[in-house]
């Protein structure tokens, strides 16, 4: 006969630190624009690396780079039309 009252699961985290709130869009996007131009502190770096998961920074960056590459295109063709 099952148990009319099961005990809960033991808390695997109990005992260890709190786990760091995740990071924010802004804070995705800040920490991809500065890595774009090779320039991250130290310390924002390890912030980063405990709070950005893989897949955000995979998503921003594909999203950065696509806005980038449309302005360079769009700007070549304004300067090209002008002369």
């Amino acid at each position: 006969m099952p148990d009319p009252n099961p005990s809960p699961p033991p808390d695997r985290n109990a005992g260890s630190a709190p786990s760091p709130p995740p990071a924010t869009l802004w804070q995705v996007i800040g920490a991809v624009f500065w890595s774009f131009f090779g320039v991250r502190k130290g310390k924002a770096m390890q912030r980063d690396a405990v709070t950005i998961r893989p897949h955000q920074v995979i998503i921003v960056g594909v999203l950065i780079a696509a806005v980038l590459v449309a302005t360079l295109l769009m700007l070549v063709r304004v300067i090209t039309r002008s002369v």
